[in-house]
């Protein structure tokens, strides 16, 4: 008996796309429920079962969000089927994901960031002083927070003042770095082998002695975030890895940086997905508009 088509689509999505250990998850996780709900097997899928997966997403009120990343998950499978000539036709080309709004990100101030960052260096905790470090490298550079606690050590040149950053699909990109991070950084090195297990030598820029992965995990950044941020009096609903990369994007945007160059730091495909920051910048605009249009000047 050959192998199973779904685990062939995972081998190739981690070979060929880069996927990652957790993406490959979220993939096999979707695509099982979708095959499970349709009651077939891959060679059978036909426009019906995209059809009933379709109806069955709704019916049990999965956000529109999640149920267009689900109906991706599916549309990827079955290109990948009809290009392996495991299905004759391709179910998914009339199949539209569900519309959705896009929300606008969170972001802080630069003052908030500097309040967070503050209250974590100042702690007399290790611990809480390398999240300080980590917010202050985030809010620098916009990584993304799986970019961030994979960090090797070796990805920081000093001398250049630049980060080399693995991102999606295995790309990498140079990202700069302010002074006050790398500062914060070399700080920072005097005791980042005290996290890495004991009598080990670690390679990774955030170590941990417990994570199979060998650094902080994401949970983990997560969790010590939330509580800085209720020392700090911050809501705590707002406050997440991501609002960091979002507050870095729009205070570059804030302070006039060129989209092109806000795109290429983020690392993202695409520009339109970098352009949902010029939506939350509409008080700098208005102020803008006011104080430079020509018509300012006109007597009317």
């Amino acid at each position: 008996m050959g192998r199973h088509p779904l685990d062939m689509f995972l081998d190739m999505m981690a070979a060929e796309k880069g996927a990652s250990p957790r993406t490959l998850e979220a993939y096999e996780n979707d695509l099982k429920q979708f095959l499970e709900i349709c009651g077939c097997e891959p060679q059978d899928i036909s426009a019906r079962h995209i059809s009933l997966y379709t109806q069955a997403l709704g019916a049990r009120a999965y956000a529109p969000k999640s149920q267009a990343r689900k109906l991706s998950a599916v549309r990827d499978f079955c290109r990948f089927l009809f290009s392996e000539k495991i299905i004759n036709d391709n179910p998914t080309l009339d199949v539209s994901a569900p519309k959705q709004e896009k929300p606008l990100p969170k972001f802080l101030t630069a003052a908030q960031i500097q309040q967070l960052g503050k209250q974590a260096l100042m702690h007399h905790k290790e611990s809480y002083k390398r999240i300080g470090v980590m917010i202050a490298l985030m809010f620098a550079t916009g990584l993304r927070v799986s970019e961030l606690v994979g960090l090797p050590a070796n990805a920081v040149n000093f001398d250049k003042k630049l980060i080399t950053v693995r991102g999606k699909g295995a790309k990498e990109r140079l990202v700069p770095v302010s002074d006050k991070a790398l500062h914060a950084l070399l700080e920072y090195e005097s005791y980042r082998q005290s996290f890495a297990p004991k009598g080990k030598i670690s390679d990774k820029l955030f170590p941990s002695k417990t994570s199979a992965s060998g650094h902080i995990t994401r949970d983990m950044f997560f969790k010590m975030l939330k509580k800085l941020a209720l020392e700090c009096g911050f809501n705590t609903d707002l406050i997440s890895p991501h609002t960091l990369r979002h507050s870095f994007a729009t205070n570059l945007i804030n302070h006039d940086a060129d989209l092109r160059s806000v795109q290429k730091m983020l690392g993202h495909e695409n520009i339109t997905t970098t352009e949902i920051y010029t939506h939350i910048t509409s008080d700098k605009l208005l102020q803008t508009a006011r104080s430079k249009h020509p018509m300012n000047s006109f007597k009317l």
